[in-house]
């Protein structure tokens, strides 16, 4: 069962990769780990992670040390979701392992609810 106040999982792998990024690109407290969808891509929606301020449209969490802000209409397609880092021959990057796709493309960033 999935924890509403924790509605994101961040591995270790993701977490060690954001802190990198927040360090080499001078994040500062006002800032918290945007996680999101938009449409588009190659099955109807594409995920959003980056760092931004707070709206007034936000939720926010406390999940493995970041501030996490989350559109709450954007709650629907993520609550479950675990986002990870893979650093490999074959692949680098972010991955989306989320309960509520019922359809994702190869490329792994666009999926389908």
């Amino acid at each position: 069962m999935t924890d509403l106040e924790t509605p994101v999982n961040l591995t270790e792998g993701a977490i060690t990769q954001l802190k990198k990024i927040m360090a080499e690109q001078n994040v500062t407290d006002l800032h918290g780990l945007r996680v999101g969808v938009k449409g588009g891509g190659c099955s109807g929606f594409t995920y959003i992670l980056g760092f931004d301020e707070k709206k007034e449209e936000d939720d926010e969490f406390e999940i493995g040390g970041f501030r996490v802000i989350m559109n709450k209409a954007h709650a629907i397609y993520l609550v479950g979701i675990e986002i990870d880092f893979l650093d490999g021959l074959q692949n680098r990057g972010f991955t989306f392992n989320n309960p509520n796709a019922t359809e994702s493309c190869g490329c792994g960033t666009s999926f389908s609810a």
